[in-house]
């Protein structure tokens, strides 16, 4: 603020006075009138060097120096005015002494009206408890005072501003102007504030009508907080207008103009500002690297942020917490784990947010022992965990499933009244959720007074993940009833609960309704739509829906395109596959290997081994589930030869073979009768590979056993597995006794299958073909009542054909198809022809 007037000192000699003593008293004769004005002409150049010394002591924020240097002049019987008290109340703002400044107003009001009601000294004052935030009693000064300039009431106006009384500031500044006192430039920033803050739009621009009519559009201070108003508006083509206005443009007036971009999410234009701002010479600050530090995360732009961290250290910037803490957040980002802890371990000064970042950090790298490990170094630093802190850790808990971890967090959170916070309830709700405890999410969440959309989607979600989709429903009906109106992240959560409860119809009609409200579906509710549809056999219209993503503007992802694969292998449709192949090709998406791998196995199980191996051929960098993909193609085709040399290789790329790689070796082994080798490889597994054997291991080796004939070795082997036995080993065994004609082994193989599946028929219609064989009629007869009574029904037959774009399904005994009139008269006509041949 631009210093006071200082009133010229009517009477010096009644001004005077000393703590100590009283004041002597003045026997001033007209005789003796000459020599009073002599030591007063003399006294002048004493005072003014007092004067001089006690402003610079407050300037160099030495306060009780000043104050003894008052001291001394009361010792040396100088006189002592208004002004010596407004620097030592200056001084005393310098350093925030409350305790001091009150002292000095004590004194002010014990010697007399003359100090204490002086306009200068009023003025101090109110300024002094207003920059102290001591909002009653500068109120109470300013309302006594009887006089009020523009310092007061630009005291008063910043005073409610710091304080958040918004209103009360506006307020201020038409009562300043209604009494004819002009607001100055460091009044109207204020102003300004207060209207973005209270997003009076109209008012704003009133005030900057103000600022345009007195010519204060030429104070970059001003200008810069007519730009931070309109940023904060999101109106940046006003701001921009006004920073190019200006006819000269400072750092500050730059970062108002930087922030805001930032703020409005427009990081790409917080870049070109950046780059305009350095060619016209100006050096960054803090602030503004930190802005655009926030930018390149957000565009994960590597290049453009490291090179903003580099201009910082060539810039001498210091690592503060401001740009340390937009570093860590950019580099954790753009997940550079070991950039963040470096410039963590190089800031001398962090506060809970800087530990915070890095502790986020690692949790979304998961890496969950170094964040709990932060959290430790955390509390030994005496620093208190906050909400942010507590979602890291229950984040870091639930990802795990560690549930004691997440319950001992859970623990502080009730300890220190962080449980009513929506965002550590959100956390605490998901752990439960993630760790299988759906009930104490639920009560964690009934028990939360104040619920945001975060905490409601975060139960529905959780309930969706389960495939409780009716309780998923009444949660998204319920939270409209209470006036939070569901966003996109509620649609999709209830449309997955729906599939996950493999309730299609009902997930689509869920679709349906949420675009006849103009709700647009975004590529996380299309993924999850058509991976549903095709999880849940309904591969049709997977593709369909898949078709219509495309025809709406919205590119699939990894995870679509890979459920697409899926349904074309589900389908056996090569030349659906081959169109998919065709997109990943003309996007550049083949390097990814979860695609490449999916590629592998749809070719492979659309009986196209040549295209596989072609596929496989051209990824550049090849990964174990690449391998993994091949080999199990090979055995699928019965090329065991290839599938063992594939094996080989990958090992002398000293990749580790996993579960995976040997469920597709020990197949090719069983697809080729290799009995011994199988058995070679599968006794390898844990002492050379060290590979623990799953229920899948032993599943292929049974099945190469009871293949072969050597059903007695497959007995022994599922007596000495260590798991239960599955129907898929069971089924093998069975199917293999009727191969091989063993019809008693076969029985009592088809009773131990139905009591763990009672109701596939699959099963019965296996052990009657069993005595079919054997001849035992009598036995056929009884099995087909069983399964009448039972009310099974063997599972119709299936197939389909795609002619151009369209796929016709067939059903044994359906008859639904719009051309089946057509199709039974040209099956008769063939059937005609067969005849006559």
């Amino acid at each position: 603020m631009a210093s006071l007037p200082l009133p010229s000192v009517s009477n010096p000699h009644f001004s005077h006075f000393k703590s100590a003593q009283t004041r002597k008293s003045l026997n001033v004769a007209t005789t003796g009138l000459s020599n009073l004005f002599e030591s007063e002409k003399a006294s002048q150049i004493p005072y003014k060097s007092y004067f001089h010394h006690i402003s610079s002591l407050c300037k160099e924020s030495r306060i009780h120096d000043a104050i003894a240097a008052l001291t001394e002049m009361e010792s040396e019987d100088l006189p002592v005015g208004p002004e010596i008290y407004g620097e030592l109340l200056q001084g005393c703002l310098y350093e925030r002494a409350l305790f001091t400044g009150q002292q000095i107003h004590a004194r002010l009001i014990k010697n007399g009206d003359f100090f204490s009601k002086n306009e200068y000294i009023e003025t101090k004052l109110v300024v002094f408890y207003a920059k102290c935030l001591i909002s009653d009693f500068a109120t109470e000064l300013f309302l006594r005072a009887r006089k009020h300039n523009v310092f007061s009431w630009a005291a008063m106006i910043g005073l409610h501003c710091r304080v958040g009384s918004y209103e009360e500031a506006l307020l201020g500044f038409c009562r300043m102007l209604h009494n004819g006192v002009s607001p100055d430039n460091f009044v109207v920033p204020n102003a300004l504030k207060a209207c973005s803050a209270l997003q009076l739009i109209g008012f704003g621009k009133g005030v900057h009508g103000y600022v345009l009519k007195t010519g204060f559009d030429y104070c970059v201070f001003v200008a810069s907080s007519l730009i931070d108003m309109y940023g904060k508006w999101g109106v940046l083509e006003d701001g921009r207008k006004v920073l190019d206005a200006m006819p000269e443009r400072n750092a500050v007036a730059w970062n108002s103009m930087i922030v805001g971009y930032v703020q409005n999410g427009m990081n790409e234009e917080t870049m070109d500002a950046f780059n305009e701002m350095r060619l016209q010479g100006i050096d960054p600050t803090r602030v503004t690297i930190s802005s655009f530090l926030t930018a390149s995360a957000n565009l994960e732009a590597l290049t453009e942020g490291r090179q903003a961290h580099a201009i910082a250290v060539l810039s001498g910037l210091e690592l503060d917490i401001i740009l340390g803490t937009s570093l860590i957040n950019f580099y954790s980002k753009i997940g550079s784990v070991k950039d963040a802890e470096l410039v963590f371990s190089r800031m001398l000064e962090k506060d809970v947010v800087t530990w915070n970042l890095l502790i986020s950090c690692y949790v979304r790298d998961g890496q969950v022992d170094k964040a709990l490990d932060l959290c430790c170094k955390m509390r030994l630093e005496s620093l208190r965990f906050d909400s942010v802190t507590l979602a890291s850790v229950l984040s870091a808990s639930a990802d795990i499933r560690n549930l004691e971890l997440g319950k001992a967090a859970h623990c502080y959170c009730i300890r220190n009244n962080f449980e009513s916070d929506v965002v550590v309830a959100s956390g605490i709700v998901d752990l439960y959720a993630k760790c299988q405890r759906i009930g104490n999410a639920r009560q964690i969440f009934d028990a939360t007074t104040h619920r945001d959309l975060v905490l409601w989607n975060t139960l529905i979600s959780a309930y969706s993940e389960v495939g409780l989709s009716g309780e998923a429903l009444k949660l998204f009906y319920q939270m409209q009833f209470e006036g939070v109106p569901p966003n996109l992240a509620s649609w999709n959560s209830v449309i997955l609960g729906l599939l996950r409860n493999s309730q299609v119809d009902e997930a689509k009609d869920m679709f349906s309704q949420m675009r006849s409200i103009d709700m647009q579906p975004n590529l996380i509710t299309w993924t999850t739509l058509i991976s549903g549809l095709a999880h849940n056999g309904h591969w049709y219209d997977a593709i369909l829906f898949f078709k219509e993503m495309q025809s709406v503007g919205i590119q699939p992802n990894t995870v679509s395109i890979v459920c697409m694969l899926s349904a074309c292998t589900d389908i056996v449709s090569l030349r659906c596959g081959r169109t998919i192949h065709a997109y990943v090709l003309k996007h550049e998406l083949s390097s990814c290997i979860s695609i490449a791998t999916s590629l592998v196995d749809m070719y492979a199980k659309c009986g196209s081994i040549n295209l596989a191996k072609k596929v496989f051929d051209t990824i550049s960098r090849k990964e174990l589930p690449c391998y993994n993909a091949m080999i199990s193609a090979y055995a699928l085709h019965g090329h065991a030869a290839e599938a063992f040399a594939l094996f080989k290789q990958l090992q002398e790329e000293e990749l580790e073979p996993d579960g995976i790689t040997f469920t597709g070796v020990l197949s090719a082994c069983s697809h080729a009768g290799m009995v011994d080798r199988g058995l070679e490889l599968f006794a390898e597994m844990l002492s050379v590979y060290h590979v623990m054997p799953s229920i899948q291991h032993y599943g292929c080796v049974v099945s190469l056993l009871s293949h072969s004939g050597s059903l007695e070795e497959a007995l022994r082997l599922i007596i000495a597995m260590p798991f239960e036995l599955d129907a898929q080993i069971l089924g093998s065994l069975l199917f293999a006794c009727l191969e091989h004609h063993e019809h008693e082994l076969g029985e009592y193989f088809a009773r131990c299958i139905f009591e763990l599946e009672p109701d596939n028929s699959g099963n019965y219609v296996a052990l009657s073909n069993i005595y079919a064989t054997a001849g035992r009629w009598d036995k056929v007869s009884k099995l087909r009542d069983s399964m009448k009574e039972k009310g099974l029904r063997k599972k119709p037959g299936c197939s389909w054909i795609q002619i151009g774009s369209d796929i016709h399904v067939f059903v044994a005994g359906d008859r639904s198809h719009p051309q089946i009139k057509v199709i039974y008269e040209t099956l008769a006509s063939l059937e005609g022809k067969k005849k006559a041949c």
